[in-house]
């Protein structure tokens, strides 16, 4: 054998992936990680960091609009002019960072403003991240995979830009986890990713799919009790606010030829990367979108391992949004983690543990990537996930065909 083709069978047997290497790639990272926030807290001015961005860039937008919805002025958040008001008043810098979740997550940005800026971007981040791992422990236990959680390379944009992406995973893992247990309560959870409804497209379909009522009931529930609670603290003034932002939001960040695209990490930015129009950009994520839900819909009515349909929930879940950004990729490690822990059970295929460790770096590379060289990164280490398990339940559907026939050759 050649030396060349003996690096490729390393790469397709994953040997090359050691216990050393795999805890070097995780301290090296998480020192990194640490490394990068500390600089960025040291040379702060304030709440103003080196570079002249509030620290937690878009918390600033959870932070001030929270302040603004407890002085009375919860409609205002959606103003752009008023909103930018607050923040320059908050930071004394021009930066505006736009305000554009439902008015649902006012009730918890307005929890987080009762405390002065630094202090509650320090408890948002803390707890959020906090969820995050103890949900990833119980996906998959142990301290190489809490190692890996930590260094995982989201964990700093997400931590960078004070962003939902721990909320998110917490809440969208964490439900698929319980769901075998307690339908009940994992509706509940989905309910609450109503504050990011796009991230929940695929659910009610898996569940209607395998006549999981009660979870769309529960999740249905929960969404409706936060909504009456916001109409109750705030009136319909509000949500009209938030209707009438939505295609200011739309035209200024999703769509404009100017937005920097290297963020987002879907198949519509992927197509907008590259000159698309809008009209095309929407048709090719309106095709993912739909094959992503026809493969989780085949996965979910498969006699598979429920990890492995969790997984494909929670990479077609960032496939089938078209406002999917690198700090949302929180969810793939949960994916990667579902994985991980059927496969140490039921075993490795060739090239899964080197598609698995791409996967697991491609946040790291994501945005230089897109912005250098137009390349989706982000959104083709989702698509692999979800392929991945894909093999996966085509190779267990097919050993469920043989092992019955070898027995029964057995005993003839």
């Amino acid at each position: 054998m050649t030396s060349g083709a003996g690096r490729i069978e390393r790469f397709a047997t994953g040997d090359w992936l050691t216990a050393n290497l795999i805890a070097f790639t995780g301290i090296m990272t998480l020192i990194g990680t640490v490394a990068a926030l500390v600089l960025l807290v040291v040379t702060a001015n304030g709440t103003v960091d080196a570079y002249g961005r509030p620290l937690g860039t878009d918390f600033s937008a959870f932070w001030t609009a929270g302040c603004m919805a407890l002085e009375g002025r919860a409609a205002e958040a959606y103003d752009w002019p008023a909103h930018l008001e607050m923040q320059h008043r908050t930071h004394g810098v021009e930066l505006f960072y736009p305000w554009s979740y439902p008015p649902v997550f006012l009730l918890l940005a307005a929890a987080l403003a009762t405390l002065p800026y630094l202090a509650s971007l320090l408890l948002w981040q803390a707890t959020t991240l906090a969820a995050s791992l103890a949900t990833l422990n119980a996906i998959l236990p142990g301290r190489r995979a809490l190692l890996l959680g930590l260094a995982f390379p989201a964990v700093l944009v997400c931590l960078g830009h004070g962003q939902t992406g721990f909320l998110t995973g917490a809440l969208l893992a964490g439900g698929l986890l319980i769901l075998p247990r307690h339908e009940i309560v994992a509706g509940v959870l989905f309910g609450l990713l109503i504050y990011k409804p796009h991230f929940g497209l695929l659910l009610p379909f898996v569940l209607a799919a395998t006549g999981r009522w009660r979870t769309i009931v529960a999740a249905a529930a929960a969404a409706l009790a936060i909504v009456g609670l916001t109409f109750l603290i705030w009136g319909a003034p509000v949500w009209q606010a938030f209707v009438d932002s939505i295609p200011l939001t739309r035209a200024i960040v999703l769509e404009p030829d100017q937005t920097r695209f290297d963020r987002f990490q879907s198949a519509f930015a992927w197509m907008r990367l590259w000159g698309a129009p809008v009209s095309v950009a929407y048709m090719v994520q309106a095709l993912v979108a739909g094959t992503a839900l026809i493969t989780c819909i085949w996965i979910w009515r498969s006699r598979v391992d429920h990890r492995l349909k969790a997984a494909a929930v929670l990479a077609g879940s960032l496939l089938a949004s078209p406002y999917v950004l690198d700090y949302d990729f929180v969810v793939l490690g949960m994916a990667i983690a579902f994985v991980v822990a059927e496969a140490i059970e039921s075993g490795f295929a060739r090239w899964e543990k080197t598609v698995l460790a791409c996967a697991w770096l491609a946040p790291l590379v994501a945005r230089e990537m897109a912005r250098l060289l137009y390349l989706p990164v982000g959104l083709s280490a989702a698509a692999a996930v979800l392929l991945l398990v894909v093999i996966r339940v085509r190779r267990e559907h097919a050993e469920a065909i043989v092992a019955p026939t070898f027995a029964a050759a057995k005993q003839l």
